[in-house]
Formats: C-alpha cells, sequence, structure tokens
C-alpha cells in the first residue's frame, strides 16, 4: 500500500467570481487513464515480449493493473493536488538551504517508501524487477500528475543505470543502493553559464587528493541539486582532470555527494557545493533549478566514475536516460492538458448547437471545432503512449535479453528512437497543451483556471538534455550515418511487413488506415534514402532537413503504431457480443486511429519535402541575408 501523505499543501488561490460564471473551478483533478495504459503494456505490445527476460519478475496481466491502480492513487491524490499549490508556491533559497512547495517533502517520502523508485531495476541491485514496459507507463502518471516532482526520480533512474554500469565495484556497494530505493536522490550536473549546450567547452576542474578527487567549478540549470526532500543528494558532475585533452575527449564523470558518507554509511560532513541562487523559470516552478558552486572552500570531494577521461562515455548513458524521461514528460503533460480541456469543453456552456435547431445553449463540446481540436489532442497522446511502450520494449529487449545479437540490434533501434520519444513526444507536448488553451478560449489565457500551466511546463521540454534541434541531428548524423540506415531501415520494413496484415482487413476504416501508412511509410522510406545520399554529398542539406525529418518519422511510427491498435480494437469488436464499455473503448479506439490516419498522416508528404527540398532552401540563405 502506498503510505498517505502527513502533510497537505496549501490549495489554489480562490477562483475570482468572475470566472466561477465562466467555469466553476480551476485546475481539474487528474484521472490516470488506467485502461489506456494497459491496452499499451498488456495489448498491443504486450507482456509475452518481456515474460522471461533476466532481471524482469514473473508479471501478470493482473498484477500490472493492481501496480498501475496503486501508482494512480498515489498520482491522483498525493502528486497532483501539490502540482497547482507547487507552482503557485515555488521554491525558496535562504542561505544556502533550498525549500520546496508545501508538501513535496513528504509526497517524495511517500514515493520511496512505496519502492516506486526501484521499480525498474535488477532485484540483484534492490529493485523490483518491472520490465521498462511496465515503468514507463507509472512515468506517465507521475509526470501527468506533478511533472515538477516527477523529474527529481527520473534524473535519479536515470543515475542509476550509468553508476550500475560504469561505477566501480566499491561505488556501487556503497552509493547504488541508496539510489535505487531513491532515499538518495541524484542531480545531472552539466552545464556551464559560457558552453551551455557545447559541453566540450566545460571548465570545471578536477585534481587529484588522495582517495578522492577535489572539483571546483560553477555549474547553471542544475534541477533537484539542492533541495529538502531526502536526506542526501549524489552529484553526477562532467568535470576535465589538469592536463587532459580539450574537448569532450577530456571529460571526465565525479560522483560528488552533497554529505560525505558517514563512519555507518549515512550521510556524514558537508561536502563543498553551496547553491548560489535559484533560476526564475516560465514553468515547472516545483522544481528547484539553481547555479550550483563546486570547491569555494579547497574543493568538493568526488569519486571518479568509469576512468579519466571517458566522462562522455558515462554521461550518454545518463543523458540517453533522460532523454527517454524527458519524452515522457511531454506525454505526461500532454495527457493532462487534454484532461482539463475536455472537462472544460463538457461543463463551458455557449452558443446554440448547429447540428440541431434548439434555442438553448449547448456545452462547446457539441460544436464542431471543438470536438475537433479534442480529438486531436487524443490522436496524437495515444500515438505518443503508444511511440513510449514501443521504446521500453526496445530497451528491455537490449538490456536485458539473452542473445547477444538480439541485445545488439535493439540497441541501434532504441539508439534510432531515442531522440525521436524525446523530441517528437515533446514538441508535440508543447502544441497538445497550447491547444488545450484554445478550447478553453480566453478563459485559457488566465492563470485562474490552470490550462496555462501545462503550456508553462510543457515548453522546457524540446530544450533541455539536447535542445531538440540536437536530436534531430544525433537521429540524422549519429543514428542514421552511423550504421547506413540499418536500423531505420529495419523499422520501416516491419512497417511494410504490417501492411500485408492490414490487407486481409476489409472494413472501410481499416482500408482507410492501411492506405495513410503506405503513403506515409513511402515518404518515410524516401526521406530516408534521400538524407543518407545527402550525407555523402553534402552533410549540410542532411542537417537542415533533419528536424522535420524527426518529425517525420516520429509521425510515421505513430501511425503504424495506431494502425496496429486498430486492428485489434476491429478484432476485440468482431468477437465481441454485445456492448458494455469494453465494446466502447474499442470502438473509440478504431475511430481514434481513423482520425489519425485521415488528418495527422496527412502531413507525412509535406515533412517529406520539408525533409529534403526546404533543407535546400536553408542551405542556399546566407547567414549575412537575415
Amino acid at each position: 500500500m502506498i503510505p498517505w501523505v502527513a502533510g497537505r499543501a496549501s490549495g489554489p488561490e480562490p477562483v475570482p467570481r468572475e470566472w466561477k460564471l465562466i467555469w466553476g473551478g480551476a485546475m481539474t483533478a487528474y484521472t490516470p487513464p488506467l485502461r489506456d495504459l494497459q491496452f499499451v503494456v498488456e495489448e498491443l505490445i504486450g507482456l509475452d515480449a518481456v515474460a522471461g527476460l533476466p532481471g524482469v519478475a514473473d508479471i501478470a496481466p493482473e498484477t500490472v493493473q493492481a501496480v498501475l491502480a496503486e501508482a494512480g492513487k498515489l498520482g491522483a491524490e498525493v502528486l497532483a493536488p501539490l502540482n497547482r499549490s507547487g507552482d503557485q508556491e515555488g521554491c525558496r533559497l535562504e542561505n544556502g538551504v533550498v525549500t520546496t512547495p508545501t508538501g513535496f517533502p513528504d509526497a517524495y517520502r511517500a514515493f520511496v517508501e512505496g519502492g516506486w523508485n526501484a521499480a525498474p531495476f535488477d532485484p540483484g541491485i534492490g529493485g523490483l524487477g518491472l520490465p521498462w514496459l511496465v515503468s514507463t507507463a507509472l512515468a506517465e502518471i507521475w509526470n501527468s500528475a506533478n511533472v515538477a516532482f516527477a523529474l527529481c526520480p527520473t534524473l535519479t533512474q536515470g543515475a542509476v543505470t550509468t553508476l550500475a554500469i560504469h561505477g566501480s565495484d566499491e561505488l556501487k556497494r556503497l552509493w547504488l543502493p541508496r539510489m535505487v530505493s531513491g532515499e538518495w536522490p541524484t542531480a545531472m550536473v552539466m552545464t556551464e553559464p559560457q558552453a551551455g549546450s557545447d559541453i566540450g567547452a566545460l571548465s570545471t576542474r578536477a585534481v587529484r587528493d588522495g582517495a578522492v578527487w577535489r572539483i571546483t567549478g560553477q555549474k547553471i540549470f542544475i534541477s533537484w541539486g539542492e533541495h529538502d526532500m531526502a536526506g542526501n543528494i549524489v552529484h553526477m558532475v562532467l568535470a576535465r582532470i589538469a592536463g587532459a585533452p580539450a574537448g569532450t575527449a577530456g571529460l571526465s564523470l565525479f560522483l560528488i555527494p552533497k554529505f560525505l558518507p558517514g563512519p555507518a554509511g549515512g550521510p556524514g560532513a558537508r561536502n563543498d557545493i553551496r547553491c548560489l541562487s535559484l533560476e526564475k523559470k516560465l514553468g515547472i516552478h516545483g522544481c528547484p533549478s539553481g547555479v550550483i558552486a563546486y570547491g569555494e572552500d579547497g574543493g568538493a570531494a568526488g569519486w571518479l566514475v568509469g576512468g579519466e577521461n571517458r566522462g562522455i562515455e558515462c554521461i550518454f548513458t545518463l543523458m540517453n536516460a533522460a532523454r527517454l524521461g524527458i519524452g515522457h514528460q511531454g506525454l505526461g503533460i500532454a495527457e493532462r492538458a487534454y484532461q482539463q480541456a475536455r472537462a472544460y469543453a463538457r461543463e463551458r456552456i455557449q452558443g446554440r448547437d448547429a447540428e440541431t435547431d434548439a434555442a438553448e445553449p449547448v456545452a462547446i463540446i457539441r460544436h464542431a471545432d471543438v470536438r475537433r481540436m479534442l480529438l486531436d489532442m487524443r490522436a496524437r497522446i495515444e500515438a505518443m503512449r503508444a511511440l513510449c511502450g514501443y521504446a521500453a520494449l526496445t530497451q528491455d529487449l537490449a538490456e536485458r535479453h539473452e542473445d547477444a545479437g538480439t541485445r545488439r540490434i535493439s540497441a541501434a533501434r532504441l539508439g534510432v528512437l531515442t531522440p525521436i520519444v524525446k523530441a517528437w513526444c515533446t514538441d508535440l507536448a508543447v502544441e497538445i497543451a497550447s491547444t488545450g488553451i484554445q478550447v478553453h478560449g480566453g478563459a485559457g489565457y488566465i492563470e485562474e483556471t490552470g490550462a496555462a500551466q501545462y503550456l508553462r511546463d510543457a515548453r522546457i521540454t524540446p530544450i533541455y538534455e539536447g535542445t531538440n534541434g540536437i536530436q534531430a541531428i544525433d537521429l540524422v548524423r549519429r543514428k542514421l550515418a552511423g550504421d547506413d540506415g540499418l536500423a531505420a531501415g529495419a523499422m520501416i520494413e516491419e512497417m511494410r511487413q504490417f501492411d500485408g496484415a492490414l490487407a486481409a482487413a476489409e472494413s472501410p476504416a481499416m482500408m482507410q488506415i492501411r492506405a495513410a501508412l503506405a503513403h506515409g511509410g513511402a515518404a518515410l522510406a524516401r526521406a530516408t534514402h534521400a538524407l543518407l545520399g545527402s550525407l555523402r554529398e553534402d552533410g549540410r542539406i542532411a542537417a537542415a532537413g533533419a528536424a522535420p525529418y524527426l518529425s517525420l518519422f516520429g509521425t510515421v511510427l505513430g501511425g503504424y503504431l495506431m494502425a496496429r491498435a486498430a486492428m485489434i480494437a476491429e478484432q476485440r469488436l468482431a468477437a465481441h457480443d454485445g456492448g458494455g464499455d469494453d465494446a466502447a473503448f474499442y470502438a473509440a479506439k478504431l475511430r481514434t486511429a481513423g482520425y489519425y490516419a485521415g488528418a495527422v498522416m496527412a502531413g507525412a508528404g509535406a515533412l517529406e519535402q520539408a525533409a529534403t527540398a526546404g533543407a535546400e532552401g536553408v542551405v542556399d540563405f546566407d547567414p549575412s541575408d537575415f
């Protein structure tokens, strides 16, 4: 059972009377979409795909449903009520001490005591052994409920993976148990003022001092680097050892705790770390992001992870985990924005129904354009959720499959999927949150209704952990070029082969979905071929076309997964002998997939043109012409 929070957060500011006349309240409650999550985990992707993998606990559908239901309670009853109040209260820094919003420390204690941070890790290091397929569904709940809070365990889980792969036995013995549990959360520490995304320009220094290293430097934009939710905080810090090569080749990764280990393994003396300031941000106000100084009084003590000058290799393990996690943030925020918009559209009475002769005003959900916006939000969210599940299965196979060849192929596929999950899901999160405001009309532009917070919170997600432009270039220049399109081509071939299964479906709905997937798949194949040619002949064109190419890849992959969902839904409906909730659920799945095929996949051709012909226009435009 999940412990209840000892302290309750202060409620949101009272809604002015004039806004109550438009709508009776502020931010809506969060309802975890448990049936949709179960559909992805159990039917679309399938638990049988991860059953029996080493390090994965035996898990039946009934267990998954119980886990998701319990997580849903924590998300809806503990984390979600703190989302609005945390945004309004924010974090405070006084005399080097950061105080998080009211209720956050108690909520984090409940999260850790419930074992949720340990969910995806091997029981051999203290984890619960849930596959990433299930843990990704949990991540959506945390991010929908309270994305500012959820960033803390997201970073910790990435650091656990990094230390488990690259750390020495001694470091793992000392630090992993409390990091796995979440008792000691972790911050990823990279960015410096003069460097930005150019991590090769980092200047933080490390000097050996006996058994430890002394680190000096200053970092910015450090999320959850200082706070009051835990007794210790582990910093994973990139720094340069004296005499190391310039650029990324000379970086090393260090584990630097806020408190040094004490005699019994608990927190001891305070390390030479200090939070200088908190950044005033557009959104995620409940997450403290600040400037951290190391070594103001002789040097912060740290331990080397992964060997000298191997920091870039180690940090990319953490970065790639974080990038998948930020994609889950995008999905979570989008789902919450959709729920808010849907609730408003059901309650807001305005205008006559154009489809009837009734004189009385109706809820705006009766208006065709409002339904269009809501359906567009819903369809894209379902595609995002399916893509995150598809990537989670790939991660499980890459990390846990017994066959080395399967692990290698899955790792290459995950390399292609990671920038797509990060960039496509976060770009859509901003778009969907903006549409949510549009559904509200003028009321959405007013902070009291709560809709604006989702757009403010979402706007950081295409920026951090590598901007989405960097993700697109990574997809093209590293992943596509790295194996000459082999991993990407395998996914395109998977879609093409699925067309054979679709060919057997004779319903008009499935015929429309099949035609859309064939059109989108062909556009993706042509664009992939064109970019591979550009990489050989003129890398500038490939770089200029990378962002629309990533959007094309995400759109078509989403369409493929929506087609798979539609086929499952049609089969379930054919086997069903009546009405009821199940029939309504599958019928809605089929209609949503039909909308995605007809409306969203229609943009595949335009994205192909932008990735190819449009890229040439970018290259031809001289910087001096701006």
